[in-house]
């Protein structure tokens, strides 16, 4: 998988640091989460302010649009933190 990333990076492979999906903004979401946009990383700062924060990267798939197989693709770039 990385080796096809690099590919189509043009051979440069980016780490991205994981991210607290409760003090993150969305574009920070945005940027560190695979198969998340704006507008995804916008529900999910919507869900957790309306909410209080998510206790782990479980909740994530009460948010529209965010199921299963896009919270275990990221798991290991979701930090839980506590809400600030």
């Amino acid at each position: 998988m990385l080796a096809v990333l690099c590919l189509l990076s043009g051979g440069v492979a980016v780490a991205v640091e994981p991210v607290d999906i409760n003090n993150a903004d969305a574009p920070a979401l945005a940027k560190a989460l695979v198969g998340i946009g704006e507008s995804k990383a916008a529900l999910i700062v919507e869900y957790r302010d309306e909410h209080g924060g998510y206790a782990s990267a479980d909740e994530l798939v009460n948010v529209k649009g965010i199921g299963v197989r896009l919270v275990d693709a990221n798991r290991d770039k979701i930090l839980v933190g506590q809400p600030q």
